[in-house]
């Protein structure tokens, strides 16, 4: 099963052209928390978090998978409406529906302008979407899980396909976290190197549990032993 695992997760990478690996050129920092309420699964969610590391930023997730109970109805209630994404900008004052509004959002404040056409072209939204096919809906759905009382840090980026399998799992168990966004070319490499050993991602950081630690088939299993229900 995890060799299935990782090769349908590369091939879902190949699918996106490794978008989300490379960074852009950067702008001005954000000068409040980013919050997106997404779920793994969801292809406008994918474009978001393609920008978000394009753009090297951190931004707090609040997974929102089909059947998920812990941020959905929070998302709601802020927004007024159930579609995702949802990002609140809070630096900036500005609260997005809407993938490719969000995603000219970051690149007008964050980036130098507007985001590169591959971001919005509809023929790269296809790629995306074939994702969900290669990984057969993983990050879709909730599970029965525990809340943690602090969010946990991940450092990755979005077209590793080891990164996404952790991704899932957090999603899956509706665990918020920080994603410390780590394109190529990043600072945060560093910081992934100085912590764990290795400059190697994905790199979780729970804690809660008093828990850091690379490898990705670990990671998963942590999360559903520590967190699952």
């Amino acid at each position: 099963m995890r060799a299935l695992d990782v090769s349908t997760s590369w091939m879902a990478s190949i699918a996106t052209l490794g978008r989300g690996m490379w960074m852009a050129p950067l702008g001005p920092r954000p000068t409040g928390r980013l919050v997106l309420y997404e779920f793994e699964g969801c292809p406008f969610c994918r474009r978001v978090r393609e920008a978000v590391c394009m753009l090297d930023l951190e931004v707090e997730l609040r997974p929102c998978p089909k059947g998920g109970e812990r941020f959905r109805a929070e998302a709601v209630a802020r927004g007024g409406k159930a579609p995702f994404p949802y990002l609140v900008d809070e630096g900036a004052g500005i609260e997005l529906y809407e993938s490719a509004d969000i995603v000219r959002h970051l690149f007008a404040s964050y980036g130098t302008g507007s985001p590169p056409w591959h971001l919005l072209s509809p023929l790269t939204f296809l790629g995306g979407v074939s994702v969900g096919l290669w990984r057969a809906g993983m990050g879709m759905r909730s599970l029965p899980s525990k809340a943690p009382t602090q969010p946990l840090a991940l450092y990755g980026f979005e077209s590793s396909p080891y990164t996404r399998i952790v991704r899932e799992a957090l999603c899956e168990l509706e665990l918020p976290y920080t994603l410390h966004t780590t394109p190529m070319g990043s600072a945060r490499w560093r910081d992934v190197r100085e912590r764990g050993g290795k400059a190697m991602v994905p790199y979780l950081i729970d804690r809660e549990s008093g828990v850091e630690m690379h490898e990705s088939a670990a990671i998963k299993q942590h999360l559903y032993a520590t967190w699952g229900a």
